[in-house]
């Protein structure tokens, strides 16, 4: 995918939910709901389907290695939402224990999802961009949105409201430019490390995913239950037609670009023999 479009599509639907806020009343965000249900049940299917397989055919790291990242990955999500109150899984928080608005910036809010949202950019780099991309997205939507909704009750101002949601969504393609940046060899060699974030960003997934489909009908009535199927049986769906249609083409696409290496290195190998 091209890093452009890649980086339009992390950051213009998060930062536009972020921004809807302002226009849209909590009361009416069932939408919403039905959004978050459905990047719960596509973050979970891309996992399963395409990061978990491709993270364990890695041969820098032995399985077993890659299972301590992957519930590395799970325990550092749940840390970061001692933080950040759920956002990353659309839960809203605009009042503190007591009930009272609270009109402090929230600091270790706006630090963990930022830290969350630049990991999940960096394995974009390494593989399965188009499926990756699209899920981080759309579960970064309902986070954007309950983001903004936590700004707008500390009574900042709007401008800093829009820069505040402009740094969040921008940090997934910071993750992901910088990652391309240090795999390019333009820092240093990050590559033999790519399975390893992709196991903890695994991890972090498996945690919200769930989270999301075991919370979200929790205390709807039954009509909205019958639309979260729906929506959940729709983003497996999507991820089910994109491992269908998709998850070959990357596979051989891979293979030919190992075969063109070792070729290369051949080539490379028989030339200098040559010369000899």
């Amino acid at each position: 995918m091209n890093s452009i479009l890649l980086i339009l599509i992390l950051f213009v639907p998060a930062f536009a939910s972020g921004i809807a806020v302002f226009f849209v009343q909590k009361k009416g965000t069932n939408f919403l709901k039905l959004i978050l249900s459905f990047s719960g049940a596509y973050l979970f299917s891309i996992t399963v389907l395409h990061l978990i397989p491709h993270v364990y055919q890695s041969t820098n790291t032995s399985p077993e290695i890659l299972g301590i990242y992957v519930l590395g990955g799970f325990l550092f999500q749940l840390f970061l939402e001692q933080f950040s109150q759920g956002i990353e899984h659309g839960h809203i928080h605009t009042e503190n224990e007591h009930g009272h608005h609270s009109h402090s910036f929230p600091i270790g809010i706006m630090f963990s999802l930022c830290l969350h949202a630049f990991l999940e950019g960096m394995p974009l780099a390494a593989t399965h961009q188009t499926e990756l991309a699209l899920g981080i997205s759309i579960h970064h939507i309902p986070a954007a949105f309950a983001l903004g909704s936590i700004l707008i009750s500390t009574h900042l101002k709007r401008n800093t409201i829009i820069i505040t949601l402009a740094l969040f969504a921008a940090m997934t393609p910071f993750g992901f430019l910088l990652s391309k940046a240090i795999s390019a060899g333009e820092v240093g060699n990050i590559q033999q490390y790519f399975d390893k974030i992709m196991a903890v960003v695994i991890g972090i997934f498996l945690h919200i995913s769930t989270t999301i489909l075991f919370e979200s009908g929790s205390i709807d009535h039954h009509k909205f239950n019958k639309r979260k199927m729906i929506a959940v049986i729709a983003g497996v769906a999507i991820a089910l037609a994109s491992f269908a249609f998709g998850g070959e083409h990357d596979h051989a696409h891979g293979h030919d670009e190992g075969h063109q290496e070792l070729h290369d290195h051949d080539h490379d190998h028989h030339d200098h023999d040559h010369t000899h």
